[in-house]
Formats: C-alpha cells, sequence, structure tokens
C-alpha cells in the first residue's frame, strides 16, 4: 500500500481543515480517560441508556475518525462518522444544559461547528464518487 503525500500538503487549504478536524478530536478521547467518572456522570446525565458502554463507543468512533482524517485514510466514512459523533455529543450538551449556545458557558456551539466542518469534508470527499456515478447514468426523457 502506497501512501499518497498530496494527502499532507499543507499548501492545500482542503488538507489543513481536514487534518485540523482530525486533531481535534484527540482531547476528547483522552478527556474521556483523564477523568472518567466526571464524563461518565455526564452521558448518565445525558439519558444515554449503557453509559459506560456508550462512553466507549464515544471514546472509539472520536479516535478512529480522528487518526483517519489526520492520515487522510477512509476520509469519506471518516468525516461523516466524526460529525455524527459531534451532533450526538451536541445533543448531549443540550440534554443536560438545555439551550446554551456558547461553548464558553456549557453550550453546543463548538460540537454543531464543528460536526459542520466534518460535514463539508464529507461533501468535499464524496463530490467526486457522485460526480462520476450519476455521469455515466442515462438521462430519463421527458414525457410529452
Amino acid at each position: 500500500m502506497s501512501i499518497d503525500l498530496s494527502r499532507f500538503d499543507l499548501t492545500s487549504g482542503d488538507n489543513i481543515v481536514r487534518i485540523t478536524a482530525g486533531l481535534f478530536m484527540f482531547p476528547h478521547v483522552a478527556g474521556k480517560f483523564v477523568d472518567h467518572a466526571a464524563i461518565l456522570g455526564f452521558f448518565t446525565k445525558a439519558g444515554f441508556p449503557a453509559p459506560e458502554f456508550f462512553l466507549w463507543l464515544a471514546a472509539a468512533v472520536e479516535g478512529l475518525s480522528g487518526l483517519c482524517l489526520v492520515l487522510g485514510l477512509f476520509t469519506r466514512f471518516a468525516a461523516p462518522a466524526a460529525a455524527g459523533a459531534l451532533f450526538v455529543a451536541a445533543a448531549a450538551l443540550f440534554e443536560v444544559g438545555g439551550f446554551k449556545w456558547l461553548w464558553n458557558k456549557g453550550g453546543f456551539e463548538y460540537p454543531i461547528f464543528w460536526a459542520l466542518i466534518c460535514l463539508a469534508i464529507t461533501a468535499k470527499e464524496w463530490m467526486p464518487v457522485l460526480r462520476a456515478r450519476f455521469a455515466a447514468a442515462p438521462v430519463p426523457a421527458a414525457a410529452e
């Protein structure tokens, strides 16, 4: 397997955004282990049916998607997985704290913004595939 070094070209804005989005996942994974009891309490308060399981699932999704985004591997799948985890995090913040927008007051502004960035990465990665797929499809004739 060869590595596509163009995925690490820091003169490309797309690469900078993708790598940064991936790197920003790692502190959230680490936080789940540094203060495990507090995070488990948050998951419990947010109403997750099996908080310990969902804490580990969140750590796995965030860690794996972050690593894939940084390395440019399976980006088409890693970016929407990261976005999904971030939207769930935003919903959990809303469940626990109510409608608080500002991240520095415990709100969900940051995970929403970050999830939207991951969706933009998703769109950028899937566009060539979708264009190729639908360009080859015949256009049905209009009914008269």
